[in-house]
C-alpha cells in the first residue's frame, strides 16, 4: 500500500538530500519551519521543488481586482486616523481620558477592518475553490469585493459611534501580515507553463541560472522547464516533446539536450505498446536530469582545480571547501581525495542502471517513490519490497522528486567504499587525459548488485543495444563552455 507523504515532508527530505545547512540549523534549535519558509530556502539554494499548487480563476484574479478597493479602504482609514490624531494632539491638555479612549477605539477598529477585509477574501477564495468561467469569476469577484468594502465602511461608522463611550480594545492577528508579505514575494505559478525568471549574467565556471523565455523564441531555444508533480499522462508527455521538438536523434548528433526536468514518471508509461517508444520516452525523461547533475559536478571540479593551483585561498573558498569535504565524505581535508571523488558519472552507465533498476520507469519503486536506481536503506524512509528474502530488513529508498534520486545515486558512487575501484580507474583516465566513457568503467561496479559480474554484463548489453554511449558528451543547451585544468 502506497504511503502518503505530506508536501512538507517532501521539502524536508529535499533539504536533507541537498545538504541545506540553513534548514539543519533550524532543526537543531527545534524551530519548526513553515512550508513557505522551506520553499524559499530551497529556491534560494537553487533546489527544484515539487509543484503542487492548484490555482482557481478566483485565486488568480482576486488580487488584481480587489487591490484598488483595498488601497482605497486603507486611504480612508488613514484620513480618519490622522484627523482624530490631530484633534487628539490639540486637545491633549483638556481631554486626557477622552483622548486615550478615542485613540484606542479608532486605531483598534482600523486594524479590525483591515483584518476583516483580508479574512473575507481568504474565506471567499476557499469557498469558490472550483473551476468557473473566467468572465463569470471576474464579475463575482468584483461584486463581492465592492460589497465587502461597503459593509466595512458601514461597520466602521457604526462601530465608532457605538463604542465612543467605552474603552474597548480589539485584538488582531499580526501573523497574517507576515504570511501576506511572503506570498507577495512568491512568483506566480501556472500549471504546465514555463516560469518566468530573470536572465543572469554569465560567468565562467558557474552554472547558468534559469533564463526568461520570450514568447517569440523558437522551441529549440527552450530554457529550463520543470514539469509539475501532477500525475501527468504519457500522452501529455509525448505532446510536450513534440511541441518543443525534443528528438533523440538530434540529441545524438548535436550533443545538446533541452533542460526539461520531470518530477515523476507518467503513471501509465507501461501502457505504451511500442517497446522502442517506451524506451525513448524513458531516456528523454532521465537524460536531462543526469546531464544536469554532471554539469554541477563539472562546475565544482573546475572551481576546485582553480583553488588547487593557487597557494592562498580566501575565506569564501575555505568555506566552500569545507562544505565539499562534508558532501563527498572526505576526512582530514585531503584535497587530492576530494579531486578524485568530485567527478562525473558516465551518462551511459547512469542511463543503463536507471533502466535496469526501474524497469524502464515502470517499476513500483519508480512510480511510488521516484526510486530510479534501487538504492537500499535500513533507517530512512523507504518502500518495502514484496519479494524480500526472509531475514532481510532493507527497504528501497524513496525520493520526493526524480532529480533527488539522481543526486543520491551520484553521491553513492562518489563516496561509498564499495565503489573505490570505480573512482580509482576514473582518476587514472583523467591523469592520462582520456575521456570518461561508460564501457571503460562498467565492470568496476560489481558491488552494486548481489550477482556481481553478471549484473555488469547486463548493463554492458543495455548500453550497446540502445547505443547509450552516444550520450556521453551531451551537454545542456544552457551550459557554459569550460576547460578541464590539468595538474
Amino acid at each position: 500500500m502506497k504511503k502518503i507523504v505530506s508536501y512538507r515532508e517532501k521539502l524536508l527530505e529535499l533539504a536533507r538530500i541537498y545538504n541545506i545547512s540553513e534548514v539543519k540549523n533550524y532543526i537543531k534549535v527545534k524551530k519548526n519551519l513553515t512550508v513557505l519558509q522551506l520553499e524559499l530556502i530551497l529556491r534560494k539554494n537553487k533546489v527544484p521543488v515539487p509543484k503542487e499548487i492548484h490555482k482557481t480563476i478566483l485565486e488568480i484574479q482576486s488580487k488584481r481586482i480587489t487591490k484598488p478597493f483595498y488601497e482605497m479602504g486603507n486611504k480612508i482609514n488613514n484620513i480618519f486616523y490622522y484627523s482624530i490624531f490631530g484633534i487628539k494632539k490639540s486637545a491633549i491638555s483638556l481631554f486626557k481620558n477622552i483622548d486615550s479612549l478615542i485613540s484606542s477605539v479608532v486605531i483598534s477598529f482600523f486594524k479590525f477592518c483591515s483584518s476583516v477585509n483580508r479574512k473575507t477574501i481568504s474565506i471567499l477564495n476557499g469557498f469558490y475553490n472550483f473551476k468557473v468561467q473566467e468572465k463569470k469569476a471576474n464579475t463575482i469577484v468584483a461584486s463581492v469585493a465592492a460589497l465587502t468594502v461597503s459593509i466595512s465602511l458601514i461597520m466602521f461608522g457604526l462601530e465608532v459611534f457605538k463604542n465612543f463611550d467605552s474603552d474597548k480594545n480589539l485584538l488582531t492577528e499580526q501573523s497574517e501580515n507576515n504570511v501576506n508579505k511572503i506570498l507577495k514575494k512568491e512568483p506566480k505559478k501556472e500549471i504546465a507553463k514555463i516560469p518566468e525568471k530573470k536572465e543572469p549574467k554569465k560567468e565562467i565556471a558557474k552554472i547558468p541560472e534559469k533564463k526568461e523565455i520570450p514568447k517569440q523564441k523558437k522551441p529549440n531555444q527552450l530554457s529550463e522547464l520543470i514539469l509539475p508533480n501532477l500525475n501527468l499522462k504519457t500522452e501529455t508527455v509525448l505532446n510536450l516533446f513534440d511541441d518543443v521538438k525534443y528528438d533523440l536523434k538530434k540529441v545524438r548528433d548535436e550533443k545538446k539536450v533541452k533542460p526539461i526536468y520531470f518530477t515523476q514518471f507518467p503513471k501509465d508509461l507501461d501502457e505504451i505498446q511500442s517497446v522502442k517508444l517506451k524506451k525513448e520516452t524513458f531516456i528523454k525523461i532521465i537524460l536531462p536530469l543526469v546531464v544536469a547533475e554532471n554539469q554541477k559536478i563539472s562546475d565544482d571540479r573546475y572551481k576546485l582545480n582553480k583553488i588547487m593551483k593557487v597557494r592562498i585561498t580566501s575565506d569564501k573558498e575555505k568555506l566552500w571547501l569545507r562544505q565539499k569535504f562534508r558532501e563527498y565524505k572526505v576526512k582530514n581535508g585531503d584535497i587530492k581525495e576530494l579531486n578524485k571523488r568530485m567527478d562525473i558519472i558516465p551518462v551511459s552507465i547512469a542511463l543503463a542502471q536507471a533502466a535496469k533498476e526501474s524497469g524502464w520507469g515502470t517499476s513500483r519503486f519508480a512510480l511510488e517513490g521516484n526510486a530510479i536506481f534501487g538504492q537500499w536503506t535500513w533507517n530512512g524512509k523507504g518502500i518495502e519490497p514484496l519479494l524480500r528474502v526472509e531475514g532481510q530488513t532493507h527497504k528501497i529508498l524513496r525520493f520526493p522528486i526524480l532529480r533527488a534520486s539522481v543526486k543520491a545515486y551520484k553521491n553513492n558512487l562518489n563516496t561509498h567504499k564499495g565503489y573505490k575501484e570505480f573512482r580509482d580507474k576514473r582518476s587514472q583516465l583523467r591523469q592520462k587525459n582520456k575521456d570518461i566513457k561508460g564501457l571503460k568503467l562498467i565492470h568496476t561496479l560489481n558491488s552494486y548488485a548481489q550477482n556481481g559480474k553478471e549484473y555488469t554484463k547486463i548493463l554492458e548489453q543495455i548500453i550497446e543495444q540502445n547505443s547509450l554511449f552516444d550520450f556521453e558528451e551531451v551537454k545542456l543547451t544552457t551550459s557554459v563552455e569550460k576547460r578541464e585544468i590539468n595538474l
